[in-house]
């Protein structure tokens, strides 16, 4: 091996640094990676499945999932169980241009490489002539890997030659699956398309009888019922390959669920019981706190999907299961193991039962499942549903029928029960969460239409929720969503169906939607109402479709392209250096940073304290924040075995509930002792070493930041916790780095003597 790194190098000094150059320092960036990269690659990948028919549709699938599987578990699987590092770490001699970014991750295979290879040999297999441009062009980008000094020429070829074989093994297993699936379970499709390897689909066939109606419908049932697994089966699998950490609220939760109770200061119980029920299964790791994301994503996509094809089509169904993971709100929220799949899933499962109930022949029992789902789903999150079926009653006089029936007061009362571990509990607590809540809305505080609060009522608004939806529902969904709900209220006369689903989503959205006038509304709080909307829109466009007119093909396109793009970005940012030269979103810009480096930064914490240990006296840690103080319980060892009999880490004190830790034993107990005072620093800026100088003042004008006064901004220590100690001394910040990339910037005080 040592000789086989002797030639490498020999080899990446023929070109690097013997070709450096003021013009090549220009030229090679540029083919590693650019700014139009990313755009003419979407335009490209948005015209083949517009205008390509099924052999642009393949090509375009077949190179995704190939840039999926190589890059996300092949070449990192490579490269981390390799770890051979980059030449500027490893050699003395190198070159890197200014405008390359540099990182740590291991250097063999060139990812870059394998992707370039990967999409040559599928564009050669489906457009033979794009090999005259494709194969040139991953050349030159491997090339320019060697050239930039991120890559040895091995790497590249190792890459290369990685690219193009699992990219022809994935389209010659995808056809002899194609093949040996599709005579048997979807025969039409199959007689229609014979080969995924020349994808020549063959005329229009003759009027379809019964038997093939009932024949199609079971191909949707059973194509929908795959996408449902592998979409399972890829959520898991990514919460099982540790590219992120926990979030924040994550981490809180997961201490809730050592300390179980019948409600928690912000949350209801339910939270607490499922990270319990993980974390018993598979232990305390992330895999175990996340471990019933994807189960309850699936369980909701299911049941949407049964439901649709029951009482539309499967063809609608189907539809309906596409595009929900192409909505980044409920994607994302398929890997974060939080309140809002629980409070999804149990919303459209009461609404399911529902629509069972308000039918002529629905029974008492159908209403008590009503008020079971609807009492989970207050155990889950507080967002209540009785609105929404009362809006229905009010628009639909038909199913009025049921209020001189018994079954909706029996549900009601079932409902009632849920709330009485939350009633109790707070009874025992001084109604501290009705405090939160109010205080969280900013309802306890006056609000007049003046100027001022006139126009930061617009600004939240804007900014904060029609901006938020609007990219966060898809910004090709989102728009035709609205108006489906707009021509449905127009519409004479109205589809009970598409009543019902209106009802279950206007609600939730009208009374944020007003809100936001108020105070600021975050993104994820109007979830509920998405699944209903799409519903709403799936069905009514579905069924334009079977009257013969033309849906909105260049939405539906558009937003599967876009969708599915936000969706590998917002689970690792980092994959937009390949399309950029190494250069990943600034830290000030990232939201993903809520779930990357806290592994890196608590080792940076349990540093400084093993240091201060150094005295002679033990040392705990205290947070300015819930989510830090659960980070750093989760990520420290010795923090997460001492949960919940013996805490390593704290909230500080404070004379009123500001959230659970209020009622967990503090450290009082700890007199005489040492402390770390933690709290986080955002990073406010941008800088030109990040991005060019004309987007940095555009967007530091843009959003109102003002520069830091100093490397950090100098945060005070809260003076009820200096009181509590002999001397407080700030020791600055410490930076924890995520794949080298800042991740999380932590102040850091050394309290001494705790009175």
């Amino acid at each position: 091996m040592q000789w086989a790194q002797t030639v490498d190098a020999s080899l990446f000094h023929l070109v690097n640094p013997a070709w450096s150059s003021p013009l090549l320092d220009v030229v090679m960036p540029f083919f590693s990676g650019n700014i139009l990269f990313a755009p003419l690659v979407f335009a490209t990948a948005v015209l083949l499945l517009w205008k390509g028919g099924a052999r642009g549709r393949l090509c375009v699938a077949m190179i995704l999932l190939a840039l999926v599987f190589g890059d996300g578990v092949v070449c990192r699987t490579l490269k981390e169980a390799i770890h051979r590092p980059r030449p500027f770490l490893a050699l003395a001699q190198f070159h890197v241009p200014p405008s390359i970014g540099k990182t740590d991750s291991g250097s063999m295979p060139s990812s870059h490489a394998a992707n370039w290879f990967a999409a040559t040999m599928i564009a050669f297999i489906y457009y033979r002539r794009s090999i005259r441009f494709m194969l040139p062009l991953a050349v030159l980008v491997g090339f320019s890997r060697i050239y930039n000094g991120v890559h040895y020429p091995g790497d590249v070829l190792a890459g290369a030659i990685l690219g193009a074989g699992y990219a022809a093994g994935l389209v010659w297993t995808a056809n002899a699956l194609w093949q040996w699936a599709g005579t048997r379970w979807f025969p039409i499709w199959h007689q229609k398309l014979p080969s995924l390897l020349d994808p020549v689909v063959n005329g229009a066939r003759p009027a379809e009888s019964a038997s093939d109606k009932t024949l199609r419908d079971q191909q949707w049932m059973r194509f929908g019922y795959a996408l449902i697994l592998i979409q399972y089966i890829i959520c898991t699998a990514y919460i099982a390959s540790g590219v992120i950490t926990l979030s924040e609220d994550e981490a809180y939760q997961w201490i809730w669920s050592k300390h179980l109770a019948l409600s928690y200061y912000s949350k209801p119980l339910l939270i607490a019981l499922t990270q319990w029920l993980g974390t018993h299964i598979w232990g305390d790791t992330v895999f175990g706190v996340r471990f019933f994301a994807p189960v309850l994503g699936a369980i909701t996509s299911l049941c949407l999907f049964r439901f649709v094809a029951k009482e539309v089509n499967a063809r609608a169904a189907f539809w309906l299961t596409a595009i929900l993971p192409a909505v980044p709100l409920l994607s994302v929220g398929s890997t974060l193991m939080t309140v809002d799949p629980l409070s999804v899933m149990f919303w459209v499962l009461a609404m399911i039962a529902g629509w069972r109930a308000v039918q002529e022949n629905a029974t008492t029992a159908d209403w008590l499942w009503v008020g079971l789902w609807m009492g989970l789903g207050f155990l889950s999150k507080y967002n209540p549903q009785l609105p929404s079926f009362a809006l229905f009653f009010i628009l639909y006089p038909p199913a009025r029928k049921q209020l001189r029936r018994p079954g909706p007061y029996l549900a009601l009362l079932v409902n009632l029960l849920f709330t009485l571990p939350v009633l109790i509990w707070n009874a025992q607590n001084h109604w501290v969460t009705l405090t939160h809540v109010s205080q969280d809305g900013n309802l306890d505080k006056h609000w007049a239409p003046t100027p001022g609060n006139l126009w930061h009522a617009i600004s939240n608004f804007t900014r904060d929720f029609v901006l938020q939806e609007f990219i966060l529902q898809n910004p090709f969904f989102f728009p035709v969503v609205i108006m489906t709900a707009i021509i449905m209220w127009r519409q004479k006369p109205r589809s009970p169906l598409l009543v019902y689903f209106f009802s279950m989503a206007a609600p939730v959205f009208l009374f944020y939607f007003l809100f936001t006038f108020h105070s600021r509304v975050l993104a994820n709080w109007i979830a509920p109402s998405i699944p209903p909307l799409f519903c709403l829109a799936v069905v009514y466009w579905e069924g334009r479709w079977r009257d013969g007119k033309q849906p909105l093909k260049f939405c539906l396109i558009g937003g599967f392209a876009i969708g599915l793009l936000m969706a590998v970005v917002l689970r690792d940012t980092n994959i937009i250096g390949k399309f950029t030269g190494g250069h990943v979103l600034p830290a000030a810009l990232d939201s993903t940073r809520r779930v990357k480096g806290w592994g890196e930064t608590a080792a940076l914490v349990e540093q400084k304290r093993e240091e201060f240990m150094k005295e002679g006296k033990p040392v705990f840690i205290i947070c300015d924040h819930y989510g830090i103080a659960g980070e750093m319980t989760f990520n420290i060892p010795e923090a997460k075995a001492g949960v919940p009999d013996h805490p390593l880490v704290y909230f500080y004190d404070s004379p009123v509930p500001m959230n659970q830790f209020y009622f967990w034993p503090g450290y009082k107990s700890r007199k005489g002792e040492n402390a770390l005072y933690l709290r986080e620093v955002d990073f406010k800026q941008l800088t030109t070493s990040d991005v060019p100088k004309s987007l940095v003042d555009f967007v530091n004008k843009f959003v109102h930041w003002e520069p830091p006064s100093s490397d950090y901004i100098d945060y005070p220590i809260p003076p009820l916790v200096q009181a509590e100690f002999e001397s407080v001394s700030d020791i600055g910040c410490v930076v924890s780095m995520h794949k080298g990339h800042p991740a999380h910037r932590i102040q850091i005080f050394e309290c001494r003597g705790l009175r």
